[in-house]
């Protein structure tokens, strides 16, 4: 729900932002494998703007992009850039891992 919110209310480049610091709470490492196509998939967003949403992220020396691999340059950057919505999912995220505890 949260998603489908997202997607109508806000950029690409919040969008994107939030979707990659999401994914490097998850994968726990600055450098990671991501294509654009996926990307342009996850973000309901063509690949070519993604394309353009990315390079403006390299531009600002929040990310960099090569080939089917993004680097978290600056994340507390990358976060700001972000829509309130990463906010939002981390703390529902939290709720639930904290309640499936024993």
């Amino acid at each position: 729900m949260q998603s489908t919110a997202c997607n109508a209310k806000h950029s690409v480049e919040q969008r994107l932002a939030r979707w990659l610091v999401l994914a490097h709470d998850r994968v726990g490492v600055d450098e990671f494998p991501l294509t654009q196509e996926f990307l342009a998939m996850m973000l309901g967003a063509s690949r070519p703007t993604v394309t353009v949403v990315a390079g403006s992220l390299q531009k600002a020396g929040l990310i960099a992009y090569r080939r089917g691999v993004v680097r978290i340059a600056n994340r507390a950057k990358l976060e700001k850039a972000s829509c309130e919505c990463y906010r939002v999912t981390t703390q529902i995220l939290q709720a639930v891992t904290t309640e499936e505890q024993p």
